[in-house]
């Protein structure tokens, strides 16, 4: 019965690209036309029903757990097939229905309080500092690059990415600056070491905490920088600078308010803001469940009208707001080619589900940003309405 069904649903969704599929029942079914042309097997009785049932789910646990077979492992043309066909809106009845209902609970998968925010930064950012080596750079910026020019590598990208921040902040000697979110580090390191700031960095993983530390001592900067493991709801301080890089996408829609009050109380009067995360061009969604359970628990990338009235609510000034495209797709293709030449020590640390995985969530994040209409945005926030320069000039000027 699931077959016959999955099959059906798939005649109806198929609208670009070219699939063919061998059953698990040994029948081989063809559907739609023309490129990205993909062949694959289902190897699990079970799996038809799954994929009807929770389809995003289960075809990410299925290909992480070899259930679905790509011939010659093409992840990335099977992905675009069922991206485009999906983005097309001719979803079939029951996986339409799928998708609205996941919209309508986001907001619980999203209460982030505490205790849940400590939970799921561990559950990503809390394995060991190599394996992250192996496919980032050495400032380890686990977020988007800033490709200014077409031959940049990733190095002289994430560089271009912090400096362009830093530009933003308005940074003079002796400012005090907020990292929330800090990461390993990198950014908090740069500012002050380029721009003689003083930064405070907090975190909520120890692994990341940890690395951070080392760093600061190793470059002779712990004096100018201080990292500490605590949320930024507890945060007792009061800056001139406030910075947060890949870190929203983890407050949780539900917490946007609290998030840019905080940001407005510990800000001083002429203070500003400089907000950098993943979102969308489009009306509001919800994220992947499979990302949900095995990426980013908690996670979310907002439309900015999801964003925009909390920023109003907070008194802050939206002062500027820079859309990146065509720079995270590149960042994510950049990782993956450094993750699949490091394959051998990934397959010494780890099993090859936990391989696979990762590889699927670098594969499926990036085209997120090429068939899908996610989007980079760097909203700059202050408390006065000219409290920043009145163009963008500034920014370019030496």
């Amino acid at each position: 019965m699931w077959t016959g069904l999955l099959h059906k649903a798939l005649m109806r969704a198929v609208r670009t690209g070219s699939l063919v599929l061998s059953y698990p029942d040994g029948q081989v079914q063809h559907y739609g036309s023309g490129a990205p042309q993909v062949v694959a097997r289902l190897a699990d009785p079970d799996l038809p029903r799954k994929l009807l049932l929770n389809p995003e789910l289960a075809l990410g646990e299925a290909y992480m757990h070899g259930q679905l077979q790509i011939e010659d492992d093409d992840l990335h043309g099977l992905l675009t097939l069922l991206i485009r066909s999906a983005e097309t809106g001719a979803l079939p009845r029951p996986l339409a229905m799928v998708r609205t209902a996941r919209k309508g609970v986001k907001r619980l998968a999203q209460a982030n309080r505490l205790g849940r925010s400590v939970q799921n930064v561990a559950h990503h950012y809390n394995i060991p500092d190599r394996f992250y080596r192996l496919f980032m750079e050495e400032d380890m910026q686990y977020t988007c690059a800033y490709y200014r020019s077409p031959d940049m590598d990733l190095e002289a990208a994430q560089a271009a990415k912090m400096d362009h921040i830093a530009a933003k902040l308005l940074l003079r000697p002796g400012v005090r600056v907020l990292d929330i979110g800090c990461g390993w580090g990198g950014l908090a390191l740069r500012l002050a070491a380029r721009h003689d700031v003083h930064v405070t960095g907090v975190t909520l993983s120890e692994v990341q905490l940890d690395a951070a530390r080392r760093r600061a001592a190793d470059m002779g900067l712990a004096d100018k920088v201080t990292f500490r493991l605590q949320d930024y709801r507890a945060v007792p301080d009061r800056f001139d600078r406030v910075v947060s890089v890949g870190m929203m996408e983890h407050v949780g829609q539900p917490h946007y308010a609290t998030y840019f009050k905080k940001i407005h109380d510990i800000l001083q009067p002429d203070g500003l803001a400089l907000i950098h995360f993943i979102g969308r061009s489009s009306p509001p969604s919800a994220l992947s469940p499979w990302f949900q359970k095995y990426i980013f628990p908690g996670g979310y990338a907002p439309a900015f009208s999801e964003v925009i009235p909390a920023i109003e609510k907070s008194r802050l000034v939206l002062a500027d707001l820079e859309v990146w495209r065509g720079h995270y797709e590149r960042t994510l293709r950049d990782w993956q080619a450094r993750f699949a030449a490091n394959l051998p020590q990934v397959r010494a640390m780890f099993d090859e589900t936990f391989m696979r995985m990762w590889r699927y969530y670098l594969v499926s994040a990036e085209l997120s940003f090429t068939e899908m209409p996610q989007v980079l945005f760097q909203a700059q926030l202050t408390k006065a309405r000219l409290g920043t320069p009145v163009t963008r000039d500034y920014l370019y000027q030496g």
